[in-house]
């Protein structure tokens, strides 16, 4: 239905695309992947709307494709006073009124032939669409995201996760022939992204999905499109599958450029002696060696093995802080409630110590986002901030942090740089290069603009830190990379995140919101407890298995140690048949 072939494209500061090409066929659902500012969001809107680009090379739609989408920011494009019913079954209920509106007609006209024209319009666009079942396809759409509940509430009562998955069930009861979705994970909590899972994989019709999300990821897709670089690779099969194969290329071919490096040094002895040669002897079988030679050198130069799929580069994300404290409490909560229309939080109490790793675990519309940024501002009666801390806030709402009308320059100038080059230097750690710090803050990715926030935390040298679903629109490089900064940070950390990963993996304890009240539990219990309503323990397990043994092979490529790093692929593999 979609064949994408040999397609180029560039905006005037930055090539995006040069040569590639994939399809995308029925019953596929794909996830399309790679690194922030990459170009995954423009090639989606090309798709969509081919028109509106000048683009080199062939992008071929089937006329009779239709495409349904859900975009990466959702807005509530209708009255807040329309329910989640009416919104879901707009299509069907504007052509069922549509049709009670003609038979109206029909009892007080005697131009019958025009209307009996129009009623049987109407009943086809209905029955092409489903109409005659879909009160009973919205409520399994529902009732499979677990959202029956939801059905009468208006938008307006929606909390943001909420709305994100009526869009999605309102898209694919249109029927779309390619639904394609724009990280439309982000921001959801453990159960809403459960219901996504199950939507996804309940789907008949063709997918295509940009997501960081390593859940989804690991359980939603048969087909992967990576995007890097400005190329494209294709991957059939799962995304566990794709991972495993650039981990087993990634061995053979970092085998293979350590001989080709031997072999390169070799020859450049050897030309470095026929060079020392030709200074005392002019023979002209000489000369001829030593250009045969270095002809030979450019020949194993250009083949030289170019990886850009396997070899990524991970941005060098480091949490620093100017003075550390000891065994003190940072944050402490007394009695803070919080109401917007109803009450979310009643008189809660918490501490968080100097040291301390937390992340605050709620449903979406708890009120998590409105605490963390009461305690940044630090205002409130019910928050006491240490005199000695020094706090940093990274927020999901890019524009509290960052200004869209900035340049990236402007905003670091802002932030106590002195120099352009310092800055140059600073940012490259960050992935942000060239002439991309020249741009707009508004022109930015969702991700870059997330990578910025970190590395302005990171700048503040502060020892508490705030983050705000600081996972959200980062590529999966980035995660990683954020992840261990965490680990290594020595201060302190009060973090919102519905990233499993994220969590498990930095945190030291967690802060639940349930019934309007946060109570503290460990780690071991919050494992349980996911692993009980929402996540697969075994697989869980297994996957942290699969983790241990991926580092291992990283540090057996560091060593060059080749066949230790071929006997723990083996092992890998085992792991991946359980997953």
């Amino acid at each position: 239905m979609i064949h994408v072939d040999n397609l180029s494209f560039s905006f005037p500061q930055k090539d995006l695309y040069k040569d590639i090409s994939f399809k995308l066929e029925e019953g596929q659902h794909c996830a399309f992947i790679g690194t922030s500012g990459s170009g995954k969001s423009t090639l989606i809107d090309m798709l969509i709307d081919p028109e509106r680009y000048l683009f080199e090379g062939k992008l071929a739609i089937d006329p009779n494709c239709k495409i349904g989408y859900v975009s990466q920011f959702s807005q509530v494009d209708k009255p807040k006073e329309t329910t989640v019913f009416e919104y879901i079954g707009e299509a069907f209920i504007k052509i069922q009124d549509e049709i009670t509106s003609i038979y109206a007609e029909m009892e007080t006209t005697s131009d019958i032939d025009a209307l009996l024209e129009k009623v049987e319009l109407a009943l086809e666009a209905f029955d092409s669409i489903g109409g005659n079942d879909f009160e009973s396809n919205i409520h399994k759409k529902l009732n499979l995201a677990n959202l029956m509940k939801l059905k009468d509430l208006k938008l307006s009562e929606l909390s943001g996760g909420e709305f994100k998955l009526i869009q999605v069930i309102k898209e694919m009861l249109n029927s779309p022939d390619l639904m394609i979705m724009d990280e439309p994970d982000v921001f959801l909590d453990f159960e809403n992204l459960n219901a996504l899972k199950k939507l996804i994989n309940a789907h008949k019709g063709m997918l295509l999905v940009v997501t960081h999300n390593r859940y989804l990821l690991n359980h939603c897709f048969n087909k992967i499109i990576h995007l890097e670089n400005k190329e494209i690779q294709e991957f059939d099969g799962r995304y566990i599958e794709y991972k495993f194969s650039l981990l087993q290329t990634k061995v053979e071919l970092q085998e293979l450029a350590i001989a080709e490096e031997e072999e390169i040094e070799r020859n450049d002895n050897i030309i470095d002696n026929l060079r020392a040669i030709a200074t005392y002897n002019s023979e002209a079988s000489r000369g001829k060696a030593l250009k045969a030679r270095v002809k030979f050198q450019e020949r194993l130069e250009a083949r030289r093995i170019k990886v850009p799929f396997v070899d990524i580069k991970q941005p060098d994300i480091t949490f620093g802080m100017d003075h550390e404290m000891q065994d003190t409490t940072v944050v402490s909560v007394h009695d803070y409630s919080l109401a917007f229309n109803e009450l979310l939080l009643e008189k809660v109490n918490f501490e968080i110590m100097s040291t301390d790793k937390v992340a605050i675990i709620g449903p979406n519309g708890t009120g998590k986002t409105t605490l963390l940024r009461e305690i940044f501002t630090n205002n409130h009666e019910s928050i006491e901030i240490n005199a000695d801390a020094k706090v940093a806030y990274l927020s999901q709402l890019h524009g509290e942090t960052l200004k869209d009308s900035h340049t990236i320059m402007d905003e670091f100038i802002d932030a106590g740089f002195k120099t352009y080059d310092e800055i140059r230097a600073y940012l490259s750690n960050y992935d942000f290069e060239g002439e991309i710090l020249d741009q707009k803050i508004e022109s930015l990715s969702g991700g870059e603009k997330n990578m910025l926030q970190l590395a302005k935390v990171s700048a503040s040298k502060a020892n508490v830190l705030l983050l705000d679903e600081p996972t959200s629109h980062l590529d999966i490089y980035a995660q990683i990379a954020l992840e261990k900064a965490i680990q290594d940070y020595k201060g302190a950390i009060l973090m919102i995140s519905h990233d499993f990963y994220s969590v498990v993996n930095g945190m030291h304890y967690v802060l639940i919101i349930d019934d309007k009240k946060i109570r503290k539990m460990s780690m071991r219990k919050f494992r349980q407890m996911i692993y009980a309503s929402h996540f697969n323990k075994d697989y869980l397990e297994a996957e942290q298995k699969k983790k241990s043994v991926e580092m291992k092979i990283e540090l057996a490529l560091k060593d060059k140690n080749f066949e230790v790093a071929k006997g723990l692929v083996n092992e890998l593999e085992e792991i991946i048949k359980l997953l």
